[in-house]
């Protein structure tokens, strides 16, 4: 186990931005044809603070699996906008409705909501875009455009919105072991398919092996899970000066959260259980794997 990870990480991830973020400002320049007021509002919805973890996780499955990080550059800067495009969507009133993110008003309360839904149009239009013409050989492209329009479709992220949805609507009680179950699905799909996408990508731009992607895709799937459960216990505890958004409004929204069906201690146990499982996963690698491992344990660390 590495010394102090969250610590390591963050030095890793602060370099590893700044090259993300460099990367994404030449990606988002637009040619005149486009509005200017659609323009500025992409540039202020990709480029505001972040994480970037998505992105990271294509550049560190590619270098895991023998390429270097700057090849990788164009599929990561697609999974970002992808990434940015949800956030721009769920934000809106007939979503999450949330006024703030990363600190700043929401897309929506900046631009206004038909502006925030063409910015989402926008986004995920041009990181297929990105795909197209930036990854080479055009085979990997195609088979990267796939696996991101699976992810992040119906059967995936959208899927898994819309499942959230609904559940927050429904009425009437379940069962709380069916409960759990419905959960563990919605994260994996909202969640857990983009994670495991963006491994998938890295691995696939680096020309990997059946096994090595098959391994990254386990990881992806497990920290996935691991990071939104990370998520609702920050929601229900976190800083809302540090995360930059609301927090308490899953249990406002009446959404099912994992602390909410198993206790703020319990739901910290399977995260963990869920971290050790995708550290075992990447074993195989050897040393190639410590950034891999060091971000996993980051995902459950984190404060915002």
């Amino acid at each position: 186990m590495p010394v102090s990870p969250p610590v390591a990480f963050s030095e890793l991830a602060e370099q590893m931005r700044r090259q993300i973020n460099a990367a994404l400002e030449s990606h988002i320049v637009f040619s005149d044809r486009c509005p200017e007021e659609l323009s500025e509002a992409c540039r202020y919805s990709l480029l505001g603070p972040g994480k970037r973890l998505r992105p990271m996780l294509v550049l560190l499955a590619a270098e895991t699996c023998g390429l270097d990080e700057a090849a990788a550059m164009p599929a990561a800067c697609a999974v970002e906008m992808i990434h940015a495009y949800s956030l721009v969507h769920d934000d809106l009133p007939a979503m999450d409705d949330d006024d703030l993110r990363r600190g700043r008003p929401t897309c929506h309360r900046a631009f206004g909501e038909a502006t925030a839904i063409l910015v989402g149009d926008a986004l995920l239009t041009r990181a297929f875009e990105i795909l197209a013409t930036d990854v080479r050989p055009s085979e990997v492209a195609m088979q990267c455009s796939v696996v991101l329009a699976r992810a992040a479709g119906a059967e995936g992220m959208v899927g898994g919105q819309s499942r959230d949805l609904a559940v927050a609507q429904a009425k009437g009680g379940r069962e709380r072991k069916r409960d759990a179950e419905v959960l563990e699905n919605i994260h994996r799909s909202k969640t857990g398919a983009m994670f495991a996408a963006s491994l998938q990508i890295g691995g696939l731009v680096a020309q990997a092996t059946e096994d090595e992607l098959a391994i990254l895709q386990s990881y992806g799937e497990k920290i996935g899970l691991a990071f939104q459960i990370a998520d609702d216990l920050l929601d229900k505890l976190g800083d809302e000066t540090l995360i930059g958004k609301r927090v308490r409004k899953d249990e406002q929204h009446g959404k099912l959260t994992f602390p909410g069906l198993l206790g703020m201690e319990e739901s910290r146990r399977v995260a963990e259980e869920m971290i050790e499982q995708a550290c075992v996963q990447i074993r195989p690698f050897a040393s190639r794997a410590t950034p891999l491992e060091t971000l996993a344990r980051y995902v459950l660390e984190r404060d915002s």
